[in-house]
């Protein structure tokens, strides 16, 4: 998992609440088994005019030139500001994936749905809850002006704008430390990896019966 430290870029703002995983990345799209090419179909039903498939040319597919990130001033977006109960909906963990494949590092919303939100964690993408009325801000100054960035820092907690505002976010300390170390749950697991290997040495020590095989009690053959 790439670890996040600091991080300022363009922010696409998606202006509707309720945005759940199935339009974040559409459930014909989950049919791979890799954990990978998620991105060019995210958000697929409001990119592009037609049905889209796995396996498709998306170059050759009709774009929804109304949509936000089709739009030439949120080309290069690797912030996305969103609205109430980001990430609604079923528990798939490619919604975070697309996300971040597409190349966003950062989603801001004033609510996200629990699952979307712990997924996005484990995952390297830093969902960050501001109160309301700052989102609302951030949406006018979006639109009020052509590539308004915004910069991220983990360690202090902050979201600054580069008139020098700054707003403050929670996160807890396991997912602060695991973020900026770039460790998934596995990562987090293997950490301990001396102390596990010592215990199960022990452990074989104290009770050698537990790892005894059957081919080890079977009877001799006559």
């Amino acid at each position: 998992m790439q670890a996040f430290t600091t991080h300022q870029g363009i922010v696409a703002p998606l202006d509707r609440e309720n945005v759940d995983t199935d339009l974040i990345i559409p459930k014909q799209f989950l049919k791979s088994i890799k954990r990978t090419g998620f991105g060019p179909n995210l958000f697929d039903e409001l990119r592009y005019l037609d049905h889209g498939e796995p396996g498709m040319d998306n170059s050759k597919r009709p774009v929804n030139p109304e949509f936000v990130l089709n739009q030439p001033r949120y080309k290069d977006a690797s912030i996305l500001l969103a609205r109430r109960n980001f990430g609604c909906g079923s528990s798939r963990e490619h919604a975070p994936w697309a996300l971040l494949q597409y190349g966003f590092r950062v989603v801001i919303a004033p609510s996200f749905a629990d699952i979307f939100y712990n997924n996005s964690f484990k995952n390297g993408l830093l969902a960050i809850v501001l109160e309301e009325e700052d989102v609302d801000d951030l949406f006018n100054e979006v639109e009020a002006t052509e590539g308004f960035q915004l910069k991220v820092d983990l360690e202090q907690q902050s979201v600054s704008t580069s008139d020098g505002r700054s707003f403050d976010f929670d996160i807890t300390a396991y997912r602060k430390h695991s973020l900026l170390n770039g460790l998934d749950d596995i990562g987090q697991t293997l950490q301990q990896a001396d102390k596990i290997r010592a215990f199960e040495a022990q452990r074989l020590a104290q009770h050698p019966w537990l790892h005894t095989t059957p081919a080890d009690t079977a009877a001799p053959s006559s």
